[in-house]
């Protein structure tokens, strides 16, 4: 599991980072991303089918199944402990975290800033897997205190969760960046080199071999004939290879993007809508004509509001020619708007935090400009491409 600054899931109209909002837990807001549900799955497969009935063969098929399901909930509220223990640590040291986000390989605490230093760094990584070793030992425990007083399901579903954990702990401390592990070799070579660029760029390579290894493991698996195996190596493999290169190039994109203002590399003159135009129109004559997923709305070159495919969908298909821009547009913040004189770095972190690709540059209320993550990117693909 990782702290991720500023990437990852997008962040929703309901404030929540990607997914469906499940609930609050100490002012985060947890969520769970869809992809979820495959791993709910294939934990639920792997055991009804596989590990419960060789170990336990006297029980039903019905029995494996709701244990299987048990289990998926389990793994869901231990990931929760973990991502949260990264979040508490992160505020402790004055980092935002915009919310936790559920999804098919674990979980995301999104810092809206990278850590200030090699000690922040190292602390926040360990308290996940140390939360996930505490949680081990209290099943343990829990299993030991029950013994045989309890049914032989829900002393199947606790062992099952004691093991699980010590082993998230365990697979997280491998130093493979971008897992806490890897998070905690960056911060050693941060402390030594004191230079963070060359400290990830060690770290995410770390990362990208152990994902080779992975995949590797996963290939002889297959030819071995242990598919279920096979496909969990592989993904992960899959998984942390990308992850360790999209970390990397999140860190240097920030690095070049610190002190630099938005307006260096806005579009100046951006085409903009009028708030009394039906959404009928906005489509025909705007969406359907420019490709934008996103709009200012102005009145009179004043900015009153953003209108985006988000909105349009949930404008009925009958009710587009009698629904107006002004009727459902998104109010100006700092969301979807920022001032020409802000750092480019702080555009970053909110189009990739919340999953957009524009924001609208507003000088005193004005319309001056809009910054893409397009562009940022292309910058970024450059610099990327000097150092290879």
């Amino acid at each position: 599991m990782k702290n991720d600054p500023g990437s990852g899931p997008a962040r929703g109209r309901g404030g929540s980072y990607g997914g469906t909002p499940l609930f609050r837990l100490a002012g985060f807001q947890v969520s769970m991303d869809l992809s979820w549900l495959v791993i709910a799955f294939l934990v639920t497969w792997t055991l009804a089918s596989g590990v419960f009935p060789s170990e336990y063969p006297s029980l039903s098929p019905l029995d494996y199944l709701g244990m299987g399901i048990a289990c998926s909930v389990g793994l869901l509220l231990s990931i929760v402990v973990h991502e949260f223990s990264h979040s508490i640590v992160a505020r402790r040291f004055g980092l935002p975290i915009g919310g936790i986000t559920l999804f098919i390989f674990g979980g995301i605490a999104h810092m809206e800033s990278q850590p200030r230093g090699p000690r922040a760094e190292a602390m926040m990584a360990l308290a996940g897997p140390l939360s996930s070793i505490l949680l081990g030992g209290a099943f343990l425990g829990l299993h030991y205190i029950i013994g045989g007083n309890a049914p032989l399901q829900l002393r199947g579903v606790i062992r099952y969760l004691a093991l699980i954990n010590l082993v998230l702990a365990g697979f997280n401390l491998i130093p493979a960046f971008p897992m806490d592990g890897g998070r905690v070799l960056r911060a050693l070579l941060w402390a030594w080199k004191k230079d963070i660029r060359k400290a990830t760029r060690i770290a995410s390579t770390t990362g990208r071999v152990f994902s080779y290894i992975l995949i590797g493991l996963g290939m002889l698996a297959l030819l071995s004939g242990n598919l279920i195996t096979g496909i969990w190596w592989g993904l992960i493999g899959l998984f942390i290879g990308s992850a360790a290169r999209r970390s990397y190039r999140q860190m240097v994109l920030r690095q070049e993007l610190s002190g630099e203002p938005v307006r260096r590399f806005m579009q100046a003159d951006p085409i903009t809508v009028p708030p009394d135009i039906t959404i009928s129109t906005l489509l025909d004559d705007f969406v359907y004509r420019y490709y934008k997923k996103m709009f200012p709305v102005a009145s009179n070159g004043t900015l009153v509001g953003c209108i985006s495919t988000a909105e349009i969908k949930e404008v009925r298909e009958k009710e587009r020619d009698s629904t107006t821009v002004g009727d459902v547009m998104s109010p100006c913040d700092g969301s979807n708007t920022i001032a020409p004189d802000e750092d480019a770095s702080r555009a970053l972190s909110v189009m990739s935090s919340r999953g957009i690709s524009r924001m609208v540059v507003a000088d005193e209320g004005r319309v001056v400009g809009v910054i893409t993550l397009k562009d940022l990117l292309q910058l970024l693909s450059l610099k990327i491409d000097l150092e290879e």
